[in-house]
């Protein structure tokens, strides 16, 4: 978890990237955190459908992965004006939805 100027905030992780983002939004719930407006989620693998929709619940509007998104994860992102970046490396990415939140 990024706050939105890109500073670290908290970092979880687990097996599975799901059970990571249940740990983030958890330690945000728990600390009063929440909703987690602009603050930007970044994750090591795909951004899934299930990650967009925990991000949602959240309040998160960035979601950002080192992979390609799954396409329902896209659908998600653009029906609720979230942004959607993936395959995130160094100073380059792929922008799915939501680019007018991203400066280039």
């Amino acid at each position: 978890m990024f706050t939105g100027e890109g500073e670290p905030l908290a970092v979880r992780e687990d097996v599975g990237r799901h059970n990571a983002v249940d740990k983030l939004v958890g330690w945000a719930s728990l600390n009063q955190r929440l909703p987690l407006r602009d603050h930007v989620l970044m994750v090591s693998g795909r951004a899934s459908y299930e990650i967009m929709q925990k991000a949602l619940a959240a309040g998160i509007a960035v979601v950002c992965a080192v992979s390609a998104p799954s396409s329902l994860a896209v659908e998600v992102a653009r029906e609720f004006g979230m942004t959607l970046v993936g395959f995130l490396r160094e100073e380059r990415c792929n922008i799915y939805a939501g680019r007018e939140r991203i400066k280039v």
